[in-house]
């Protein structure tokens, strides 16, 4: 059983994912090489896109369409992109990979990590507003959503850096966490440190999540503040997990504004419990020495030292400007002046592009790696067999770590994804690296 209501737990918005860091392109019985075409449907977090571009070899090129339910998330895609290809003159390392999971992982943030969050917000407000040209960064590609879609996240990003005005209330990130744990434990709020500690020992430890820590866990649990990496006040709102919530009160849709997004399986899943440093899984008198706070920073911070080396060359054009007077400050550059990686694209899609993918001759059998997020399972479909290559991997990750579920539902869940990639068109395929995270598929033969 969970301690918790059915459903709650998760949210109805994937800030992060329900499952490790992958590399998409080894993932599949034969590892694609050259031109690469992925699709990601409704990740949530760029965990499988850093996993995967720093597994990349020279010669490979690489494009990416990332496809979310709602822009707010498309929007933290962006920003999370952003902090990952500042340019390392501006930011070291470790104060990267310390912005980024304070960023993905904290409901409240510090005041420096505040400030930056605003500027970024203001160069990305600028990114969309702008009309595309010839010097767009080609990881920030978004001329493919609609002019609406556009203007809703140069709204969201508007919200991030303007402080708020005496006519829009103020929403309490604190209060609105508080009223999700009360609407998730119900009568046993008063007693949710008994239920934090029945989903940490019953649920994610017999899951293999031993070396998250319990006071971490708590931690989070109770005030959404995953990962404490400086010495400082956690106060400020992190406005980039914030989102609004359509509610049916008396007859009328009602809009509002919350934290909707996971208070049960906990951000440390994306980066923080798989490693191949064994010395970070060492434990003492059987405990864990290390945490997946620390592991999570290794993590993030190797991605960050691998995709520094595939860094674009400098041009001649880039040198020059180097030399000219620049609006740099603190952290913050121009979109277009971000560090590009060779052979990389992403491409922001529509919120309506699943359903009209298939309708358009250049997306038939045009991606080799698709891959699914849980609560993205519910677009499978035969549509999606006209978008795959003949040699393509489908992915589809499972309710593992979806701790309201109990073992039937969690069973039942990855047998509803079989059949449903079944009836679209595609083979369960046996691969060398399986887990119980995913299911993998290959288009069948014969279809």
């Amino acid at each position: 059983m969970s301690a918790g209501r059915p459903s709650e737990g998760a949210g109805c918005i994937n800030w992060w994912g329900f499952s490790p860091a992958r590399d998409l392109i080894s993932a599949g019985p034969v590892k694609h090489e050259g031109k690469v075409n992925i699709l990601l449907v409704g990740n949530g977090d760029p965990r499988h896109l850093l996993k995967t571009l720093a597994g990349l070899q020279d010669e490979d090129i690489l494009n990416v369409w990332l496809f979310e339910n709602c822009m707010e998330v498309v929007a933290r895609q962006m920003l999370l992109l952003y902090i990952t290809l500042t340019p390392h003159e501006l930011m070291g390392l470790n104060e990267k990979t310390e912005m980024f999971l304070e960023v993905f992982g904290n409901s409240v943030i510090r005041g420096q990590t505040d400030d930056t969050v605003k500027r970024v917000a203001s160069q990305l407000l600028l990114h969309v507003s702008d009309i595309p040209d010839s010097d767009m960064h080609p990881c920030f590609n978004t001329a493919l959503l609609k002019f609406r879609e556009r203007d809703e996240l140069a709204r969201i990003f508007k919200s991030w850096v303007q402080p708020l005005s005496s006519s829009t209330p103020h929403v309490s990130i604190a209060k609105a966490w508080d009223y999700r744990v009360r609407q998730h434990l119900g009568t046993r709020y008063d007693a949710k440190r008994g239920c934090f500690d029945w989903d940490l020992t019953m649920k994610l430890y017999e899951k293999g999540c031993g070396v998250i820590n319990k006071h971490q866990y708590f931690r989070w649990r109770e005030s959404g503040l995953a990962f404490e990496l400086r010495e400082g006040v956690y106060q400020n709102t992190n406005p980039s997990l914030l989102s609004s919530r359509v509610f049916n009160q008396r007859g009328d849709k009602v809009a509002m504004q919350g934290y909707w997004g996971d208070i049960a399986s906990s951000p440390y899943l994306a980066f923080g419990i798989e490693t191949e440093d064994e010395s970070l899984l060492k434990t003492r008198n059987g405990q864990h020495v290390k945490t997946a706070q620390d592991i999570s920073f290794a993590n993030v911070q190797e991605l960050f030292q691998s995709l520094s080396r595939k860094q674009e060359c400098t041009t001649q054009s880039d040198t020059e400007d180097e030399h000219q007077p620049t609006n740099i400050e603190h952290n913050s550059v121009p979109v277009s002046k971000l560090t590009r990686l060779k052979g990389v694209s992403v491409n922001f899609l529509p919120l309506d592009s699943l359903e009209k993918m298939a309708e358009k001759g250049k997306y038939a059998h045009f991606f080799h790696i698709i891959h699914f997020s849980t609560s993205c399972a519910h677009h499978l479909g035969p549509k999606i067999r006209q978008i795959a290559a003949p040699d393509a991997v489908l992915i589809v990750e499972l309710a593992k770590y979806i701790l309201d579920l109990n073992k039937e539902q969690e069973a039942g869940f990855a047998e509803r994804v079989s059949n449903m990639c079944q009836e679209a068109g595609f083979q369960p395929c046996v691969v060398a690296n399986s887990d119980d995270l995913h299911a993998v598929f290959q288009p069948h033969k014969d279809k």
